[in-house]
């Protein structure tokens, strides 16, 4: 199994979500969220096969999320106003996101991905 690895190399959850998959053996194909945002498209699909709603996808304790003040957008936008939104800035988007293809966590918990990636 090769998992597609959308990581931000600087943040501490997603070094310890690498972590983990190296230590399991786990093959990984890593895209760098900021240079490489992944597309309205990909995120519908994200978003749809880990079956959370799309606020989950929100670094809501990121700077541009303030910065932009999308606590209170979120509110009253539509989704294909967020999928803009989490397409147009990876620094947007909760990471790291992990995927086989079918399978999908966002963020790192140690126990979702015994259970998910194991």
């Amino acid at each position: 199994m090769t998992l597609t690895f959308y990581w931000y190399p600087k943040c501490g959850t997603c070094q310890k979500a690498k972590k983990w998959i190296e230590n399991n053996d786990i093959k990984l194909n890593e895209i760098h969220i900021v240079d490489s945002p992944p597309t309205k498209e990909e995120l519908k699909e994200l978003i749809a096969n880990s079956g959370l709603p799309i606020k989950k996808f929100f670094n809501t304790s990121g700077k541009k999320y303030r910065e932009l003040g999308l606590k209170d957008k979120l509110l009253e936008a539509d989704e294909d106003q967020k999928l803009e939104w989490l397409a147009s800035d990876g620094m947007l988007i909760k990471r790291p996101i992990t995927t086989d293809g079918k399978q999908v966590t966002v963020g790192f918990n140690e126990e979702n991905f015994e259970q998910t990636w194991k």
